[in-house]
């Protein structure tokens, strides 16, 4: 067996990995309103978003040629990227994967892979590795408009349900709105599928091409597809319930009119940018839907607080990512050394989060909980963010 196989399996492996973190990062994108309103119980929720995100992996793949294709130069009239790089591309997205999660900032998965590919084809490569006209195009512009579009989609979605039903608290129109979470969840779900399970099928095809085993014109593979379908959908299942309760509980105080606005403007939003091959952020466009129904109730409470520190979040996301596939590229292109000692490190940091994240456990059974004292603090650090915008405006 050649370096150049064992690069690629290694390449696969991790891709894979990605893709699962993936999964259980961004399973609030499709839940987090139907568990916080208490449409969908939540482990009903997970296994309904799991089997929609594999559906949903094989609808489309106008996105996975976006990312094999388009965003690194490859191919007769492109450059040497070579399966070591793309490898050093997935380290820093899934370092800054699980860092979020540990957080429970639901920053960009997107944004985390891109980041990590375009820092370590710099390194590796030099500037021109990288087309930055398709990462302008349709990545960065997707990524400015896309949560202002289902924001203001899910504002009006929100009134005109408040204003049409009268009185929404009834109980008889919350029974509605919670029955028609569960198709709006659904949705979203199997939106997330045809966009984000791509992004990895992509990365795969990427390798292949890069490794010669592929050519360069090609779509990804079936057997590529229904890997990434499997791993996202696993990752799914075992949901992200730290990033679940701050989109749930902590944007805003959901009701059922509203999840329902939010995940519908969502779904339509990233349905979409999947036909036209926009690599954007389902989770971007997710917090920016519920930031929308928040404001869609007469204006109601939105905390300010917790949304600005989601905004730096994604600011300092791709960057982060492409400083860590960066510096995991040059590690890794001096020597096989080199490569296990990026694989090492990586292995350390994954570990180090999870075990940070069994001190305070976030599960399906204590996801809508009161918070603890440490939630406590964080909510009136929120309240007096709040306050202060207010009193700035």
């Amino acid at each position: 067996m050649d370096d150049v196989l064992i690069t690629v399996i290694l390449v696969i492996a991790l891709a894979l990995v990605f893709d699962f973190t993936n999964g259980f990062h961004d399973t609030a994108n499709a839940m987090a309103t139907s568990v916080a309103t208490g449409a969908l119980k939540p482990r009903v929720a997970v296994g309904i978003s799991a089997v929609l995100n594999l559906v949903g992996a094989f609808l489309s793949t106008e996105v996975a040629k976006t990312v094999s294709g388009g965003i690194i130069n490859t191919g007769p009239n492109g450059l040497d990227i070579t399966p070591v790089m793309i490898f050093a591309g997935l380290v820093g997205a899934v370092i800054w994967n699980i860092a979020t999660w540990y957080l429970g900032l639901p920053s960009s998965s997107t944004h985390a892979l891109f980041g990590g590919l375009i820092g370590a084809a710099i390194i590796g490569a030099g500037f021109d590795a990288v087309n930055f006209g398709v990462v302008i195009s349709k990545v960065v512009l997707p990524a400015l408009f896309s949560p202002v579009v289902a924001g203001l989609i899910a504002l009006v979605a929100t009134y005109l349900a408040y204003r049409i039903t009268k009185n929404a608290r009834a109980r008889g129109s919350e029974t509605g709105f919670r029955h028609g979470q569960t198709i709006s969840a659904s949705l979203v779900s199997l939106a997330h599928g045809t966009n984000d399970a791509q992004k990895t099928m992509g990365v795969i095809t990427l390798t292949l091409v890069a490794a010669g085993y592929q050519g360069g014109d090609s779509g990804p593979q079936f057997w590529v597809i229904l890997a990434c379908g499997l791993a996202i959908a696993l990752g799914t299942y075992l949901g992200g319930w730290r990033i679940i309760r701050t989109v749930g509980k902590r944007i805003t105080d959901i009701q059922s009119p509203q999840g329902f606005s939010a995940e519908t403007s969502s779904a339509a939003t990233i349905l979409v940018s999947s036909h036209l091959g926009f690599a954007l952020s389902t989770t971007q466009v997710t917090s920016g839907a519920v930031v929308g129904a928040g404001l869609g109730k007469k204006l109601a409470s939105v905390h300010w607080g917790v949304v600005g520190r989601i905004g730096v979040a994604w600011l300092v996301t791709l960057p982060a990512a492409a400083l860590v596939g960066g510096v995991a590229a040059w590690a890794a292109s001096t020597s096989v050394i080199g490569l296990f000692v990026v694989i090492a490190f990586a292995a350390a940091a994954i570990l180090t989060f999870y075990l940070l994240s069994r001190r305070n456990p976030v599960n399906h059974e204590n996801v809508n909980d009161e918070p603890g004292d440490g939630q406590k603090d964080d909510q009136r650090r929120d309240q007096r963010d709040d306050e202060r915008a207010g009193a700035r405006a």
